[in-house]
Parts: C-alpha cells; sequence; structure tokens
C-alpha cells in the first residue's frame, strides 16, 4: 500500500476535518495561531519526502485523479511534482479529508 503510518495519515484526517469545520478554505485563509492548523501543517512538514508524495498520491487517487489500479502511477506523478509546499498545496485542497478517507478506502486499508 503506502509508506505512511495509518496512525499518522487517520491524524491527518482529524485535523483536515477540524480545519475545515473553521470555515478556512485555505492554508492562505488559516490563522496560523489556529491549533488544528497548526497540528496539520506540522504534521504534514515533518513527514519525509517520500511519505509526503504518498500522502498527496492517496488525496489523487481518493479524489478520482486515478484508480487504485493507476496507484504507482500516481506515486510518480506525486514524486516528479514533489516541492517544499507539499502541505500548503493539501490543506489548500477543499475536502482533503474527505480525499484521504477514501484513497484509503480504495486502496483497502482497515478502517477502525
Amino acid at each position: 500500500m503506502t509508506n505512511l503510518n495509518l496512525d499518522t495519515v487517520r491524524f491527518i484526517i482529524d485535523k483536515a476535518h477540524e480545519f475545515q469545520m473553521l470555515g478556512a478554505d485555505s492554508a492562505d485563509d488559516a490563522d496560523e495561531a489556529d491549533p488544528a492548523y497548526a497540528e496539520l501543517i506540522a504534521t504534514i512538514n515533518d513527514l519525509e519526502p517520500d511519505q509526503q508524495i504518498s500522502l498527496v498520491g492517496l488525496m489523487w487517487l481518493g479524489r478520482g485523479d486515478y484508480s487504485a489500479e493507476e496507484w504507482q502511477r500516481a506515486l510518480k506523478d506525486a514524486r516528479d511534482q514533489w516541492n517544499a509546499r507539499t502541505a500548503e498545496y493539501l490543506i489548500g485542497t477543499p475536502l482533503l479529508a474527505d480525499y484521504l478517507s477514501e484513497g484509503l478506502d480504495r486502496l483497502g486499508a482497515e478502517r477502525d
């Protein structure tokens, strides 16, 4: 599946839900003092580049840009586009939490 820890992905999903419930549409609208935003951005920034790449691929998979059969292609494309602004890119994606959850489902990850 991914080189991401499922607990980490679930934590990101939970924080993304919290952040999006605050009504911010993007990282640009966020109050950097907001705990959900701060935890979300720190968690993503603390991931290794390969883990950030997997997270982007997972989001794309859940959004429907790729099918589960195209997982390796999604990872390759995410690797080709990786940069140091991955956290901002992900946080700026509306429905991030939903897309990550759907991506896990499409890859057959077990849910609690």
